[in-house]
C-alpha cells in the first residue's frame, strides 16, 4: 500500500479499527471464545494478541518520533517506505507466522478489555500525530522480528497492516462457524 501522507496512514488505520470493532464488538462470549478445530486461537485470543501488539507498536512509534524531536530532525514531509518493508509485507501475507512469546494471548482477556487496550494505544498514537508532521519519522529505527529495522512511519503503517491481517483471519473463523 502506498501512502502520500501521515494523515492517510492514520485514516487507513482508523478504518481498520472501525472494521474490527464492527466485526467483533457484538459477538457473544461463546462465539468469541470458540476455537474451531485446527485453529490455535479463538477470536477473543486474536483480539487480545492485536491489543498486545498495538500497545507495543504505539510505544515504539512514540519512542522513535520522540527521538527525532529530541534530536531536532525536522520532517521533509516525505513518507519513505523501504522496499524491504514492502517485500516482507507481501511475503508475510502468504505464510502463517508464529507470534513471539511476549505477544501470545493468555485467553484471560475479554474482547471488550482488548478493545479498550487498543483504544489506549490509538490515543497514544493520536497524541504523537502532530510530531509526525514536524519531525522526521523516517530516520530512527527499531527492529521487528520479521520485517527487520523499521522507522516510526513503517511501524505506524504496520499497525494497520497487522490489524487487516487478523481481520481476514477473524472473518475466516466466523465463516467456519
Amino acid at each position: 500500500m502506498k501512502f502520500e501522507s501521515i494523515d492517510e496512514i492514520y485514516s487507513t488505520n482508523a478504518r481498520f479499527a472501525a472494521e474490527l470493532e464492527s466485526l467483533v464488538g457484538e459477538l457473544t462470549q461463546e462465539a468469541a471464545e470458540h476455537r474451531p478445530e485446527g485453529e490455535k486461537w479463538s477470536i477473543a485470543e486474536i483480539v487480545e494478541h492485536l491489543a498486545m501488539v498495538e500497545d507495543g507498536m504505539s510505544r515504539i512509534c512514540a519512542k522513535l518520533i520522540g527521538k527525532a524531536e529530541k534530536d531536532g530532525d525536522v520532517s521533509d514531509g516525505i513518507i519513505s517506505i523501504t522496499s524491504t518493508f514492502e517485500e516482507r509485507g507481501v511475503a508475510i501475507a502468504k505464510i502463517k507466522v508464529e507470534a513471539p512469546e511476549m505477544v501470545r494471548p493468555t485467553g484471560e482477556r475479554s474482547i471488550s478489555e482488548s478493545l479498550a487496550t487498543m483504544a489506549e494505544a490509538n490515543a497514544r498514537l493520536e497524541q504523537i500525530r502532530p510530531l509526525f508532521g514536524r519531525f522526521d519519522g523516517n530516520k530512527h529505527r527499531f527492529p521487528h522480528p520479521f520485517f527487520g529495522d523499521l522507522s516510526a512511519i513503517e511501524w505506524l503503517v504496520l499497525v494497520g497492516q497487522h490489524k487487516a491481517r487478523h481481520i481476514a483471519q477473524i472473518r475466516r473463523l466466523l465463516a467456519s462457524n
